[in-house]
C-alpha cells in the first residue's frame, strides 16, 4: 500500500461504479450545503468512508484481495495471523478472558487466530468482532460461519464499544489508518508560522467531483495540536508544509481504555514516530487513496469507490494511551514482531510440511517476503502494544524496542 499512481492512470470505471460514486458525491454536497458549504476534511473523509449504505466501507463493493482495492497482512498470508495469535495465547494464558478485533475486515485474520488458538489449546472465551459496517460484518458472518462449530460459536459481532470491561486481548489490524484526519498547512517562516485548516469546499468543476480544497482559520484546538507537534520536532517545518492530524485518537483511545481490565491491546498499522512522519521534506503529508490496487493522493476522485487512509502518528498515539492510564509495553516493525512471535519456527514447520511440493514452498518464501521484507510490509507497518495490568513480557517486542 505505499505505491503511487498518477490519478490519471487510474483503472476507468463501469456504468454502475459511476452511478454510485455519484450518488455518494450529491449526499456530501447535500450535507455540505447544509453546513454552509465549507466542511473540515474529517468530516468529509468520514462521508465518503462511512455514509451509511453509501460510504466505501458501508457500500458492497469487493476492498480486500486481488479483486479489491488493497490487500492487508490477513489476506497475504496465515502466518501473519498465527503469528499473532501465538502472541495472545500468551497474554491469554496470564489473564483469561476474551478477545475483542477492531475492525475485522473479511474475517480472516478472525478465522485464522481461532485455527491457530485452538492447536495451541489456548481458546478465548470469546471472540467479539466490533465492526460499525453492515456489509463487513455479513461478509464475517458467511466466512467464520465455515469454521468448525466450536469456534464459529465464540464469535459475537458489536456495533459499539462494549459496555462492559474484561480480560484478554484486542486486536487491531490498519484500523488507525482510516480514523477520520484534519489536514492543516503552515504560512510564514519558520519561528513566526501561522496554523491554517485545509478544508473542503464546494466547486464547479466536476473534474475534481465538484469539491476543492479550502484554506480557513485553524481552530484553537488544531492550533494548539500542530503548536505542539511543531515544538517536539528537531528541526523547522518549510512555509507551505502541509499535513494531516487525528484528534480522533484521544477518545478513541479513551474507548479502548474502558474495554480493558487486564489485558493487552495490540494495534498494526503503517506509520512512523512523528519525528520521522513530519520530516520538511514530507511537504504534502501522507494522504493516499486506494483504488484497485492504486495508490494516489486525490481523495475527490471516485468518491466512495475508494479507500482514504493517513500515515500514523505513533507517538500521538503513545500520548493519547497514556492519557487513557493505558502502558505502552511494546513498539516494533512488523518483522521484529513477526520474527519475535514465532515467525521463523512457523515458516520453517510450514516449509517441512511441504517438502514435496515445490510451489507451495515458493508460495510461502513468497508470502513471508511481502510481510517481512523492508520494502515490502516489514518497515512500513508496526506494531504498538498497549496494557493494563499486565506486566509478563510480550515475546514480539523482545528482538527490537523502536522509540516514540
Amino acid at each position: 500500500m505505499t505505491s503511487h499512481t498518477p490519478v490519471t492512470t487510474l483503472p476507468p470505471l463501469n456504468a454502475d461504479e459511476m452511478a454510485h460514486s455519484s450518488r455518494v458525491t450529491e449526499h456530501i454536497r447535500a450535507f455540505m450545503a447544509a453546513h454552509g458549504g465549507v466542511i473540515g476534511f474529517d468530516a468529509w473523509m468520514r462521508l465518503a468512508l462511512y455514509a451509511p449504505g453509501l460510504g466505501y466501507y458501508s457500500a458492497g463493493a469487493t476492498k480486500f484481495g486481488a479483486a479489491g482495492d488493497f490487500v492487508t497482512a490477513p489476506e497475504i498470508s496465515s502466518l501473519f495471523s498465527r503469528c499473532l495469535a501465538r502472541q495472545a495465547a500468551d497474554v491469554l494464558r496470564e489473564t483469561g478472558g476474551g478477545i475483542l478485533e477492531l475492525g475485522a475486515g473479511s474475517g480472516r485474520m478472525a478465522a485464522d487466530v481461532l485455527t491457530e488458538l485452538q492447536a495451541l489449546d489456548a481458546l478465548p472465551e470469546s471472540y467479539r468482532i466490533l465492526e460499525v459496517s453492515a456489509d463487513l460484518a455479513a461478509r464475517q458472518r458467511a466466512r467464520l460461519a465455515e469454521l468448525p462449530a466450536d469456534l464459529a460459536r465464540r464469535v459475537e459481532w458489536l456495533d459499539r464499544w462494549p459496555a462492559d470491561s474484561t480480560n484478554g486481548v484486542v486486536l487491531a489490524n490498519e484500523v488507525l489508518d482510516a480514523m477520520p484526519v484534519q489536514r492543516f498547512i503552515l504560512r510564514g517562516e519558520p519561528g513566526a508560522q501561522r496554523v491554517r485548516e485545509l478544508c473542503v469546499g464546494l466547486s464547479d468543476d466536476a473534474g475534481f467531483g465538484g469539491f476543492e480544497w479550502r484554506e480557513i482559520e485553524a481552530s484553537p484546538e488544531l492550533e494548539h495540536a500542530v503548536h505542539a507537534i511543531l515544538d517536539s520536532l528537531p528541526e523547522p517545518l518549510p512555509d507551505g508544509y502541509a499535513s494531516e492530524v487525528c484528534l480522533a485518537f484521544q477518545p478513541w483511545m479513551a474507548g479502548l481504555a474502558a474495554q480493558i481490565e487486564t489485558g493487552v491491546a495490540l494495534l498494526i498499522d503503517y506509520g512512523l514516530p512523528r519525528a520521522q512522519l513530519y520530516h520538511p521534506e514530507r511537504v504534502d503529508g501522507s494522504l493516499r487513496c486506494h483504488f484497485r490496487h492504486r495508490a494516489h493522493d486525490d481523495p475527490f476522485t471516485h468518491v466512495g469507490l475508494q479507500d482514504i487512509t493517513a500515515w500514523v502518528d505513533f507517538t500521538r498515539v503513545a500520548e493519547a494511551a497514556d492519557s487513557a492510564d493505558l502502558a505502552v509495553l511494546g513498539f516494533a516493525s512488523q518483522a521484529a514482531f513477526l520474527i519475535g512471535a514465532g515467525m521463523e519456527s512457523l515458516l520453517t514447520t510450514e516449509m517441512q510440511l511441504a517438502a514435496n511440493d515445490l510451489r507451495r514452498q515458493a508460495q510461502l518464501a513468497g508470502e513471508a517476503r511481502r510481510l517481512m521484507l523492508p520494502g515490502e510490509m516489514g518497515e512500513i507497518f508496526k506494531v504498538i502494544a498497549l496494557g493494563k495490568g499486565f506486566n509478563a513480557p510480550l515475546a514480539g517486542f523482545a528482538t527490537q524496542a523502536l522509540s516514540l
